[in-house]
């Protein structure tokens, strides 16, 4: 965990709806996000009954299902986790710019958190390095249990406005 995490969020939620959307494309590394963010919110108190998940193909589709999600009304939050390892063609730079553009709209225009737990690293070592499962032997680094805080935190700062 980042020491440059702000505190002026709670992670203390109580019965708080949450979607977790996942891309299935680099799966070695999206499973490994999915059980991060599933670990941060049992951590928290969150039940597992109060959180459904969405696999979608890839990271392109994170988007339209989070909008989808967003739209039903019924969730506080929605995690949204994939991995774009950047390849030899410009597809990586399409995939990423539209899929973080996309993610931001749904928050903005559906008003409802979207935490961005989207990899977009150089290489296979980096998306392992950021998808850690926290053993003493491994990277502590999980970018999906910090998407999993992030709305969390944002849940928390929504009931205080």
């Amino acid at each position: 965990m980042s020491e440059y995490r702000p505190d002026e969020g709670s992670f203390n939620v109580g019965d708080a709806r949450i979607a977790i959307v996942v891309a299935r494309w680099n799966g070695n590394i999206t499973e490994n996000l999915l059980e991060g963010a599933r670990r941060a919110l049992a951590r928290h108190g969150v039940a597992e009954d109060n959180v459904d998940l969405f696999r979608v193909p890839g990271a392109f589709e994170l988007p339209l299902v989070c909008q989808k999600a967003a739209q039903k009304g019924v969730y506080d939050a929605i995690v949204a986790l994939g991995c774009v390892i950047r390849g030899g063609t410009p597809h990586f730079d399409y995939v990423c710019s539209e899929t973080t553009r996309g993610i931001g709209e749904v928050a903005l225009n559906e008003n409802v958190p979207v935490a961005f737990g989207l990899l977009t690293t150089d290489n296979l070592e980096q998306a392992e390095d950021r998808s850690g499962d926290g053993s003493k032997n491994k990277n502590h680094e999980n970018k999906g249990e910090e998407a999993a805080l992030t709305a969390l935190e944002m849940i928390s700062l929504f009931h205080k406005l």
